[in-house]
């Protein structure tokens, strides 16, 4: 089985894992402060494996400022704004319905961006899956205090979402050819550009060097930055954006489930409903048409 079939499920197992590292670093570090030690050890690491393996460098300035600008949106802002806005006391489910803006987001930008047209089947799955996300958490979110949720931090969620999709257009636009691990390496370079001042200036860089503190960030590393990430980049790069982006629609519904296990978080009926919902929309959208095919 190649690594494009595999990769889409890949990614989604592995970035699903993001919302319960998140739970279990905010016990050790300040959000942002995580981070930062988070991208600076996927630098080093990425760039160790470059170095290893020989890796190609971008060969012009624009090649490496593309790369480095692409991290800014898609890791040092997106990223930086979701925890920042989960730290102000936006709760995971409704982080959820707002990371569901992203897909249609992509695939409305994508259209008038990057020219890629999608079929009426293809628009009906993304829209199934908000719809899915909406049956799974909003029950969850209809049981929140609204009055106690910081509308500030609500409206910074959405506009990370804005970031993560602006971030995955230029990617597709802009990084089209060079080696994978140089672009993510120079993406980390970006994200940590914008989220060590960002920390410095909005938190007392707060961590407590534990063993549970290194643990979650070996996981954060290897198995997001540098594993879930690299598979997205691949994703974009072999196919449509927007079918790419739908499939963080699996995101949150995963990650309930993950929450479950690992937090003994209830498992409801509107969970697993959505998430069925979820699955059928990610297929409709991703499936192979028959122009696929020729």
């Amino acid at each position: 089985m190649t690594l494009t079939r595999l990769a889409p499920a890949l990614f989604v197992l592995l970035w699903s894992t993001g919302w319960v590292s998140a739970k279990y670093a905010a016990v050790y570090a300040d959000p942002l402060t995580f981070l930062v030690i988070r991208y600076l050890s996927a630098v080093i690491l990425f760039y160790a494996v470059c170095r290893f393996a020989g890796v190609a460098w971008p060969k012009t300035k624009s090649g490496w400022w593309h790369a480095i600008v692409s991290g800014v949106f898609l890791h040092g802002l997106y990223l930086g704004l979701v925890w920042w806005a989960i730290g102000q006391g936006v709760p995971a489910a409704l982080s959820g319905i707002i990371a569901g803006l992203q897909p249609l987001m992509t695939a409305v930008a994508a259209g008038l961006i990057v020219g890629e047209r999608l079929s009426g089947v293809q628009r009906l799955g993304l829209a199934l899956g908000f719809v899915g996300i909406a049956v799974a958490v909003l029950p969850n979110v209809l049981a929140l205090d609204a009055v106690s949720i910081p509308g500030y931090a609500v409206a910074v969620n959405v506009v990370a979402m804005v970031f993560v999709t602006a971030g995955t257009i230029y990617q597709k636009r802009f990084l089209k050819h060079g080696d994978l691990r140089a672009v993510a390496t120079l993406q980390y370079v970006g994200a940590l550009a914008v989220t060590l001042p960002a920390a410095f200036l909005l938190e007392d860089m707060h961590v407590d060097w534990e063993i549970g503190f290194f643990a979650v960030l070996v996981w954060s590393v290897l198995g997001i930055s540098m594993g879930a990430v690299a598979l997205l980049l691949h994703l974009v790069r072999q196919g449509e954006v927007s079918k790419a982006a739908s499939l963080i629609y699996l995101v949150p519904p995963l990650a309930a489930i993950e929450a479950a296990l690992f937090f003994g978080e209830d498992l409801t009926l509107p969970m697993i409903v959505g998430t069925l919902i979820v699955m059928i929309g990610v297929y409709l959208t991703n499936r192979r048409t028959k122009a696929d095919k020729d």
